[in-house]
Parts: C-alpha cells; structure tokens; sequence
C-alpha cells in the first residue's frame, strides 16, 4: 500500500516543539513504512528541507500560509501522483478538495479533537458535507467516536476508532543517576514535583492546578510545580506566572520543551497532573507521562478515562472543575509514595499493552485493508 497522510498547514512534520497532532503523523507513518510506502505532506520550516526520505517514508514539505492556500501548494505539488489511500489528518474542510483531485482513491479523515467541527468554526451543515465526502472516519478515542456518531447519526457506519501511542524508548522510567542530575539542577532534591505539560490556555486548567497546590501544600509543603508549555497570548501567560507567585506556590516555568526533551520533565517529577476543564478527545500527554511510569491525577473528561483508570494506574477526577477535587489527590499521592510508585509501575504496563505507536499503526492498516475488500 503507498499511503499518503496530508498534515494540517500550521506545524511541520516532525513537529520542532509542540504539536500532537504532529507527533502522531510522524510515529504512525515511521511505523507503517516498515512495511508499506508512505509519504507525509506537510508545511515548510527553515530547519528542514524540502524533501526528506527515511526509507519508505518520504516527506514532502510546501509553503504554509491559510488553509486554502497551504491545500492549494499540496496539490499543486502531488500532481501527476497516485496513492492506494489518502489519508486527512484533523482537517475536514480539506476533505472535499481532496476527493474531487483524487475521486477513486479511498480518502479517510483523522480526527484528533473536535476543534475543527465546532460550531464556532463551521456550520453544522458544512461540517456534515465535508465529513461525507470521507470514505472513513478515524476518531482518536471512544470518546470522539461517540460525539461524532450523535452528532452526525447519518455517518455513523463510517466512524471507526483508533487509539494514539507513545515512544515506549523515549518515553521510559529513567534510571537513577538520570532522575538525580535533573533534580539537582533544578533544586528540586526534598521536593514532591508535580509536572504539568500542555499549552496555557485557559481550558488547559493550570490556574486550578495551582489554587490546588497551593491548598495541598498546607498539609504537604514540600509539593512544586513544573510547568512546559507556552502561551499563544503573551498576557495570559504572564498572569498565570503571576498567579503562581501571587498564590506563594513554588513554580518552575520551562517554557515550550521540544519533543525529545519532554521526558526530561517526566523524569524530575513524582506524578503528572492534566486538569483539563474541557473535553479532551485523548491526552497524549498522559499516555507519554504513564509510560515514563508517572501515575496521573486527570480531569475525567472526554477520552481521558480510557487511558487513566482510577486507582489502578493513576486517579481520575470526577468533579474536575474543584481544585479541592485535585488538591485532596495529591497530597494522596505525596503522603503515599510508594502507592504512587506502585500506580506509576502499572501505569508503564498499561501503556506497553495498550498505546505503543506499533499497536496504533497496525490497527490503521487493518481498516484500510478491511475498507478496500467490503
């Protein structure tokens, strides 16, 4: 099978930092090219050339720019070619042109979260018309195959679910001395870390996190925080720093971590917290905490609970918008921390048994064969 996946326009691929949806593309397309052709069409970046190859993967990259305009530079650039599948990743307004270019090559839509259906961004009416024009429907959880089945009943037997993985190399336990040396470089020996990575944006959560640290930290003084993400508006950034000193609580800010440091932040700590306020369609993030053997304490929000599982590999929240909720929790975790080695150890199996990216490409590759002989 020769695969092609058309990222979405505004992160290269591989992502230089951040990016999920990215992240993803890269992991899946690595793993199917061990025994398939596969090209990734992505966006231009000054770090990266034009055209990469890694054995059967190929990388394509042309200028960014809107939407319309980076689809336009796509097609220009693919014309003349073929592919036995076409794959769109989190992009359905790119569905339509796609299938009219290529009308007899099956086209999927992979869908990592519902922002780009949301009422705020499309028309119901439009979304509808995009999605039907996808052969196939990939939601990233059970969750997001759930609210896109109630959502558009008439597509229901096109939307199939296929879960993420994670790096099981990268994203592993560290060993000792590599805990210790990133401890000590940033003071945080006697501590009780809890890291939080994501964007800081407000749905994201981390102003509760610190009011509940800040509570958690009267029964436990020696918690910390350590935070990697950055902020797309400059001033919310600016006041949840604020926030952090105004709250007394001692708070690292590492600002936006590149891909391959991010285990770096899941090494220096003792549990991850992802208090997110609004549906997450998965949570990477705590599946690459889990399997470094963090146990999580997570909103249980959209597809989170299918990862996270209460008690047995990490804590779920129920009432995730009361930062006592997530307080009590880690103080739980901080009081206990074998426990919470305990739930970490687990954390790890569960991941090697459910979300390493070999699972998630394999079981593409089944739908894709299963679609073409139905």
């Amino acid at each position: 099978m020769h695969l092609l996946i058309i990222a979405p326009e505004q992160i290269p691929v591989p992502p230089i930092k951040g990016g999920s949806v990215e992240i993803s593309i890269y992991h899946i397309a690595k793993e199917l090219a061990a025994s398939h052709q596969v090209t990734i069409i992505s966006r231009t970046h000054s770090s990266y050339p034009s055209l990469t190859r890694e054995g059967n993967l190929t990388i394509i990259r042309v200028p960014g720019g809107t939407p319309g305009r980076y689809l336009t530079n796509v097609l220009v650039r693919l014309s003349g070619q073929t592919f036995d599948w076409i794959q769109v990743d989190n992009r359905p307004l790119f569905v339509p042109r796609v299938k009219q270019r290529y009308p007899n090559t099956p086209v999927s839509l992979f869908l990592h979260s519902l922002t780009f259906i949301s009422p705020s961004r499309i028309a119901h009416a439009r979304a509808t018309r995009c999605l039907s024009q996808a052969d196939l429907i990939v939601a990233n959880s059970l969750s997001l195959q759930g609210v896109l089945k109630e959502r558009y009943p008439q597509l229901n037997t096109k939307i199939k679910k296929i879960w993420l993985g994670a790096d099981l190399h990268r994203f592993r336990p560290p060993v000792l001395q590599e805990r210790k040396k990133l401890r000590s470089r940033y003071r945080l020996n006697e501590s009780f870390v809890v890291a939080f990575a994501g964007r800081l944006i407000p749905r994201k959560g981390l102003p509760l996190l610190i009011r509940a640290i800040r509570l958690a930290r009267k029964e436990v003084p020696a918690i910390r925080l350590v935070v990697a993400g950055k902020s797309q508006n400059a001033k919310y950034g600016a006041r949840v720093r604020k926030y952090a000193r105004q709250c007394r609580v001692p708070a690292i800010f590492m600002g936006q971590l590149s891909h391959r440091n991010m285990n770096k932040l899941y090494w220096m700590a003792d549990c991850f917290v992802c208090p997110s306020q609004k549906h997450e369609a998965f949570g990477l993030v705590n599946v690459e905490a889990m399997a470094t053997g963090l146990p999580c304490i997570a909103s249980n929000v959209g597809g989170i609970g299918e990862i996270v599982r209460d008690r047995h590999n990490g804590l779920l929240i129920d009432n995730y918008r009361n930062y006592r909720s997530f307080a009590r929790s880690i103080v739980q975790l901080a009081r206990n921390r074998e426990w919470g080695q305990r739930l970490g150890k687990q954390a790890r199996e569960d991941v090697i048994q459910r979300f390493d990216w070999k699972t998630t490409a394999a079981n593409l590759v089944k739908l894709y064969d299963h679609h073409k002989i139905n």
